[in-house]
């Protein structure tokens, strides 16, 4: 089970120093990859009335792929969006800025991609909100194209692209495309197309349901279960030993991946964040630098 972290968008702020130093720092202490969330804008809670969405305009968030085009340059983890809210997106540009990261990464990157929640955030990026799920599909097929053919012709519900290619192209052809899933028809979504998830839930009865869904899909599309990857999460709340406890289930339900959450803890700064993430690679028996 390979083992990263969730970049702390919310806490990071504007510091560009601070984003080196967590880089910088997440490697030596011997994990192996960054997650980033994704908002592109947020919402006003004093025009929206009654806002309930967990960010709003205040939040603050790094776009994800020029954040990873930096990060690229400081280290050797692999970069994962988790994720990339991709009907908001055009199709062809996202598939083009994904292949840029992947070669800067040198082949270490996951695309995750999901559909989001945020009407707020669609009507800004002048996407509709209501056919999100049937783009994202049309969508995954035509990246897939244009990461591995030099000339792509395809006519969909949403895209339309003539004679056209990326150059270059990335060096893993193609990018892996992991998806979020918290729905049935998300987890057959997932089951029929990604290469790997991201579970919204702890290991328990809740996880055997949804992975027995997305199997049940994958095989139903002739596709081998066993190939599908698996990423958990462990929030940090201070107890080392729940850390390694948690991690420890996810191992046994099969993960293939594993993030650390430092978000929402109390700390008030990029060193606290580094701190925490060393206390927890202890418990999970990282061996850093």
């Amino acid at each position: 089970m390979r083992i990263g972290v969730v970049f702390p968008q919310i806490e990071m702020g504007g510091d560009v120093g601070a984003v080196r130093a967590y880089g910088q720092a997440v490697e030596e202490l011997g994990f192996r990859h960054v997650m980033a969330y994704d908002h592109v804008v947020g919402a006003d809670p004093a025009v929206h009335q009654g806002w309930q969405g967990p960010y709003d305009l205040r939040s603050t968030f790094h776009e994800p792929m020029v954040l990873f085009g930096y990060l690229a340059a400081l280290t050797t983890l692999e970069l994962v969006t988790g994720i990339i809210i991709l009907p908001q997106r055009q199709t062809v540009l996202a598939a083009k800025q994904a292949a840029e990261v992947d070669l800067l990464t040198a082949g270490r990157f996951r695309l995750g991609v999901g559909l989001g929640w945020n009407q707020v955030e669609y009507e800004a990026l002048g996407q509709d909100f209501t056919t999100r799920g049937r783009r994202m599909e049309e969508q995954v097929a035509l990246m897939r194209r244009l990461w591995t053919e030099e000339s792509v012709t395809f006519e969909g519900a949403f895209d339309r692209v003539t004679g056209a290619g990326l150059a270059p192209l990335p060096v893993s052809r193609p990018i892996p495309l992991w998806f979020g899933a918290q729905s049935p028809p998300a987890y057959r979504r997932a089951g029929r197309l990604a290469d790997g998830w991201f579970p919204q839930m702890s290991p328990g009865p809740k996880l055997d349901e949804a992975r027995a869904i997305v199997e049940e899909a994958a095989s139903q599309a002739g596709r081998d279960p066993a190939g599908l990857g698996m990423e958990g999460r462990v929030s940090w709340k201070g107890d080392a030993d729940e850390v390694g406890a948690l991690a420890a289930r996810w191992r046994e339900a099969g993960a293939t991946h594993l993030a650390v959450n430092t978000m929402n803890a109390g700390l008030g700064s990029v060193d606290e964040h580094i701190a925490a993430l060393a206390t927890a690679a202890v418990a999970l028996g990282l061996g850093g630098s």
